[in-house]
């Protein structure tokens, strides 16, 4: 092995025999053996130290939990090109990496105030609120060393696109001032009133914005031409917005236990969501129909696309 070339497992780009959940597990054992080794106790080049009781804390907000949907959409939509997938693993870490971090400061007290987290207590529970916010910028910062390193893309072009589309949907014009607009609905920073289309609006950065990505980044890995680039664009907007939209839908109807989670306070908070402005049959129509665009965009690939389909359908029918 040289030294530009990474230990990490490889991603098996085994026939898709039609079991998504059993796909779904497979890919996500490999990216909790990619996440483990990133946050493990080796120094890496130009670290000073890894404090111990951060770096617990870090495995504590990552590791152990979570469908890891967002790297899993990287690596289909890149095996799906034919692009090199472990590649895609990285970079989906990357983006996975950004999620963690979003949880664990969306979990404190001056944010939705959680106790629990995947069926465990959050961090801030578990540690303590400046140990938390400080894994949240740890978690941060090395989802863009992750995304960075030529380790895993050789290509500095295809590196700077996926820095750059990482801290788009990630930032002030995604998922942080989504995450801003939607305590603002609660009435925090005054009266406010949200019809659908600023709901959207606000869904489309908060959530959608980094579910988007994911999928892009896999087009970017993958090689995919500016026509493909759309296409895949299309599927992970229609995407991003059913998975928050059954999420509402979840928060309503799904068990604490279930979800791993506290549940009905987005309701108690006065959050906007779908749910709230169509109701509950009217949020379970416009999934079927984000299902639908979904499909319809990555039609061309034909049956290469039948995972992408699968995990749009998986999103709108999940449990938890």
């Amino acid at each position: 092995m040289t030294s530009t070339q990474a230990s990490h497992p490889s991603v098996k780009a085994d026939a898709y025999t039609g079991d998504f959940t059993h796909r779904l597990a497979q890919v996500a054992d490999t990216v909790e053996t990619f996440l483990v080794e990133r946050l493990g106790p080796t120094l890496q080049a130009g670290e000073i130290a890894r404090p111990p009781r951060l770096m617990e804390a870090m495995r504590h907000a990552v590791l152990g939990g979570g469908k890891r949907l967002r790297p899993f959409l990287a690596i289909e939509t890149a095996r799906m090109l034919g692009g090199a997938e472990d590649a895609a693993l990285a970079a989906g870490a990357g983006v996975e990496l950004v999620h963690c971090y979003s949880l664990v400061h969306d979990d404190l007290p001056a944010m939705d105030d959680d106790d629990l987290r995947r069926g465990k207590p959050t961090v801030h529970k578990a540690y303590d609120e400046a140990t938390a916010i400080l894994v949240g910028d740890a978690l941060q910062t090395l989802a863009f060393e992750v995304t960075a390193d030529p380790r895993w893309q050789p290509d500095p072009a295809i590196r700077a696109e996926l820095v750059l589309g990482l801290a788009r949907a990630s930032g002030l014009g995604g998922m942080v001032g989504g995450q801003l607009l939607d305590l603002s609905a609660e009435g925090r920073f005054g009266p406010a009133s949200m019809d659908i289309d600023d709901t959207l609006r606000m869904q489309a950065m908060k959530t959608g914005a980094i579910l988007a990505f994911s999928v892009e980044a896999g087009a970017l890995v993958g090689g995919a031409n500016a026509d493909e680039r759309a296409a895949l664009l299309r599927y992970g907007k229609a995407l991003g917005q059913a998975f928050q939209v059954a999420d509402d839908i979840l928060d309503r109807e799904a068990s604490p236990e279930a979800m791993g989670k506290a549940t009905g306070k987005d309701k108690d908070a006065g959050k906007a969501t779908l749910v709230d402005r169509l109701g509950l049959d009217g949020a379970r129509a416009e999934c079927d129909r984000l299902v639908a665009l979904c499909e319809e965009a990555v039609a061309p690939w034909g049956s290469r696309a039948q995972v992408l389909k699968d995990a749009a359908r998986f999103t709108v029918a999940r449990k938890a």
